[in-house]
């Protein structure tokens, strides 16, 4: 760890630090985020912690000034280890709730024991302790954020019993969440959640907006310059969501939904689609070594990768979009909703593995690519987890007829590979010869040079 760094980013309270490292005061047992605003204390009185759970282990409380859990979170990328960022990635969805440490480590192709090591060694926590960490967090944003009731709270952040919950809440804050709730909640209507989602900044909306707009599903994506809403399906529900950007390096995240059980999932997958793990001051200090994408980020620094809400609703749009326009693309994802859809969500691949596709204005090949596709989905022949590597991603999706490296890249990318690269891109090709440079963050070189191409 940079402690000289670190020391700079927090007397600056620099934002740009935010999530990147937690601040242990000795003196009072509490830990803080960079950009807290009470005193500094004595440098002789801090510590400093790779990751909050790393913190949490040590023997140190959230600081509920600053609210670490309202932070961006510790960066999905991690720097030298991709293993580490994938289980990050199966954790947000909640793989250490159906498993433990072991199954999670079978699903990367490691042991469990070296999992744990690499986790001590970039996090300072084992899975385990960085699981509980976020539930915790996130509960504290349930209570903070909603009027849910207490119990509501408990199932919605994984905790297993309203007991454990309390407990936890007790031991970790020396009081008890309604406690810490204290009047505060916001009031909501039924079905409806609202949150703040932090990032670091810059954090360039208008060219991630953008692209989403030219993509939107007629029937299913709305976005306008300050909007992004679509339907959802999760857990056989269907609901919707609305995001919105706001001062002070935040999101604006509603959410419409029946039930609270699954909000933490489907947070985890908003801050997906908007990238908000992303470290940009790390990844544009390793792109500008190129002199053109230094030009590029000197003019609109902040650009994210997009992700997405269902990766075979996305990789049917890629394949879609294959040799045809965008706008075209689009349409054409639109008349598969109206036909085979339902309530504004994107048919499964369940439905689409034996659909006829032959009136929507599809080529026989594209069809059957779909279709091909669908059924690979449908059999867990494909999955799109972040287990898999996108080298062996690729290998395993180019398999289908009419998926090339191009789409199997594009694809990556969308699920959230920093690394990958659509290198037969014709925009992109141009630049090739450069791209092993920009490792690990080719996904981010990418979308500059889309960008600057227009």
């Amino acid at each position: 760890m940079d402690t000289k760094a670190y020391d700079r980013a927090r007397l600056a309270r620099d934002a740009r630090f935010d999530g990147r490292f937690f601040i242990g005061v000795t003196t009072t047992g509490i830990y803080c985020r960079p950009i807290c605003p009470a005193p500094s204390p004595k440098a002789k009185n801090i510590r400093y912690f790779p990751s909050a759970a790393a913190a949490a282990e040590a023997g140190f409380r959230p600081c509920l000034r600053c609210r670490p859990e309202a932070s961006p979170g510790t960066p999905a990328w991690l720097g030298a280890s991709a293993t580490v960022s994938r289980a990050l990635k199966l954790i947000g969805e909640s793989a250490l709730d159906d498993g433990g440490v072991d199954d999670l480590a079978d699903r990367l192709g490691i042991g469990s024991r070296h999992l744990r090591r690499l986790f001590l060694r970039y996090l300072g926590a084992t899975p385990v302790a960085v699981a509980q960490t976020r539930r915790v967090h996130f509960a504290k944003k349930l209570i903070d954020e909603t009027n849910l009731a207490m119990t509501q709270v408990a199932m919605a952040s994984g905790f297993g019993s309203v007991r454990r919950f309390n407990a936890t809440f007790q031991n970790l804050y020396g009081r008890s969440p309604r406690e810490l709730r204290n009047g505060h909640a916001r009031e909501m209507e039924a079905g409806v959640y609202t949150f703040r989602l932090g990032y670091r900044p810059p954090y360039d909306w208008e060219s991630l907006i953008e692209f989403l707009a030219a993509r939107a599903i007629p029937g299913v994506e709305f976005v306008t310059a300050r909007e992004y809403r679509r339907n959802i399906l999760i857990d056989g529900r269907t609901g919707s969501i609305a995001v919105r950007p706001r001062e002070k390096n935040y999101l604006d995240l509603q959410i419409h939904y029946p039930d609270a059980a699954p909000l933490f999932r489907i947070v985890e997958r908003v801050r997906r689609i908007f990238d908000l793990g992303a470290d940009p001051s790390e990844i544009e200090r390793h792109l500008e070594r190129d002199a053109r994408l230094k030009e590029l980020i000197r003019r609109r620094a902040g650009v994210r990768v997009p992700g997405c809400w269902d990766p075979f609703e996305m990789s049917v749009r890629a394949v879609l979009g294959q040799q045809i326009s965008v706008k075209g693309a689009s349409t054409l994802a639109g008349r598969i909703v109206e036909k085979f859809g339902g309530g504004g969500i994107f048919p499964d691949a369940r439905t689409l593995a034996e659909a006829d596709l032959s009136g929507v204005g599809l080529t026989t090949q594209r069809a059957r690519t779909i279709r091909e596709l669908a059924r690979a989905v449908a059999s867990d022949g494909l999955r799109f987890d972040a287990a898999v590597e996108v080298d062996a991603f690729e290998k395993k999706i180019t398999q289908i007829s009419g998926i090339g490296p191009w789409t199997a890249q594009y694809i990556a990318m969308r699920l959230g590979e920093p690394d990958a690269f659509p290198a037969g891109d014709l925009h992109l090709k141009r630049f090739a010869a450069n791209s092993e440079a920009w490792r690990p963050w080719r996904a981010y070189a990418a979308f500059y040079l889309w960008r600057g191409s227009k």
